[in-house]
């Protein structure tokens, strides 16, 4: 990975009566870093930084945000741009590879993705171990760890051929094990992949489609569909992310790092988002209950807290909302649902674009809640979000940790603690305790 990192000062870090000199390092946008790696060595001294939310984990050339300006770009690309005129193989190859295909790369990459998307027989018989109303991520997360029992070639971190495939095998088979845990988990059929379908409509086809009668979609939920998995490709040094290069850092099987992501993606802090979303909506109920509810979120003494709305990176617009906004208009329209909780969804999105409390403190829709409207009305349920999330931020982590494996200045994680327990004692017999 050819480092853009330069250095544009230092900064003094006075400990008692020495100071020691901190470079300070500057990437192609965004905040400049102070490089604290030496501070221990010279000065026996750690950073404390719970959450590492003022730490920079990595260099990463793959995606950048601007929470102040509502800005994400994947590879100098920005999301709208990339969610308006490309498609999510197009993203997964630029991703990886750092710049968008030409027509012959697309068609080749297209192709190899789409010639893995079968699973191996043992995988499929993987499933029956587990219970029927397992949760689709329990099953997703073991599936996909168990990959690393079918694909356990050594030198997947040392030779690209072999690393290409284990990211090809990833992207391609991902949307299989996602449709297989929703048949699954409600009982039907499981739909082997079509090759003659795009990766979005395939992925609905396994989902939706049964033997018993022909299954045809809408190039507006498929174009919906694609977009959703576009705009949570990849969102920087997240959780789920930073949990996936960790875990690559000590070399493990892409699979089983890939596994320890969807496992972190899990928690409702993260991926589950839009799950809380929705069911905040149904709690509501009706449209003529959401001006308590409002009144309610305006309460500073009411634990009460409208999910969906604002978002912790960006202290602007969600620019991933804009885009599944007109999503969502355009899903609704076309499935002209009779459903409560999407009339609640539309009366509170037109709330919060127009009164002052949310305008003046930024509380905007995010992607969270969009999202959460449009898999519902595509008829997934709540248990099958963060399994979509999954899938599509497949392809981030993998180029992630594929980035990881090229810097070398890659080391293995090794957060450092400031230890708060017992000082050192002797041990005492049990007799005498």
């Amino acid at each position: 990975m050819e480092n853009k990192i330069t250095q544009t000062g230092t900064a003094k870090v006075t400990i008692g009566d020495q100071s020691y000199d901190l470079p300070i390092m500057k990437g192609s946008m965004g905040a400049p870093g102070i490089d604290v790696r030496a501070l221990h060595k010279h000065s026996g001294h750690f950073t404390f930084d719970p959450g590492y939310t003022s730490t920079c984990s990595t260099e990463s050339q793959i995606t950048f945000i601007d929470g102040q300006k509502g800005q994400l770009l994947h590879r100098g690309y920005p999301i709208e741009q990339l969610a308006d005129k490309s498609t999510f193989l197009e993203v997964a190859y630029l991703m990886i590879h750092g710049e968008l295909p030409n027509a012959a790369q697309n068609t080749k990459f297209t192709r190899t993705i789409t010639e893995h998307t079968m699973l191996h027989d043992q995988v499929e018989q993987f499933f029956h171990g587990f219970r029927r109303d397992s949760h689709p991520m329990a099953m997703m997360c073991g599936t996909v760890g168990a990959l690393s029992g079918f694909y356990h070639d050594d030198t997947h971190t040392t030779v690209n051929e072999a690393r290409d495939m284990a990211m090809h095998r990833l992207i391609a088979k991902m949307p299989t094990i996602a449709a297989r845990c929703y048949k699954y988990s409600i009982g039907q059929p499981h739909v082997y992949p079509n090759n003659e379908l795009s990766y979005a409509e395939n992925f609905l086809h396994m989902c939706f489609s049964v033997p018993a009668e022909k299954y045809k979609v809408s190039k507006t939920i498929v174009d919906a569909m694609d977009k959703i998995f576009i705009l949570h490709a990849d969102h920087e040094q997240n959780a789920s992310t930073s949990t996936v290069r960790l875990a690559g850092s000590s070399g493990a099987n892409p699979y089983a790092c890939i596994a320890a992501g969807i496992a972190c993606l899990w928690g409702p802090s993260h991926g589950g988002a839009n799950e809380a979303c929705l069911n905040m909506l149904r709690e509501i109920g009706t449209v003529d209950r959401i001006p308590e509810y409002i009144a309610r979120a305006k309460d500073k003494q009411d634990p009460f807290r409208l999910m969906g709305f604002g978002h912790r990176v960006y202290k602007n617009f969600d620019p991933r909302s804009r885009v599944l906004q007109k999503v969502a208009h355009n899903v609704l329209e076309e499935l002209d649902l009779d459903n409560p909780i999407l009339e609640v969804a539309k009366e509170l999105e037109k709330i919060a674009l127009e009164d002052e409390y949310f305008i003046s403190k930024k509380l905007y829709p995010n992607v969270d809640f969009y999202s959460g409207i449009v898999l519902s009305a595509l008829g997934f349920p709540t248990s099958m979000f963060t399994v979509l999330f999954a899938l599509a931020r497949t392809v981030g982590w993998i180029s992630q940790w594929n980035e990881m494996l090229e810097d070398p200045s890659q080391r293995i994680g090794r957060p450092r603690q400031l230890y708060s327990g017992a000082v050192a004692r002797d041990y005492m017999d049990l007799s005498k305790r």
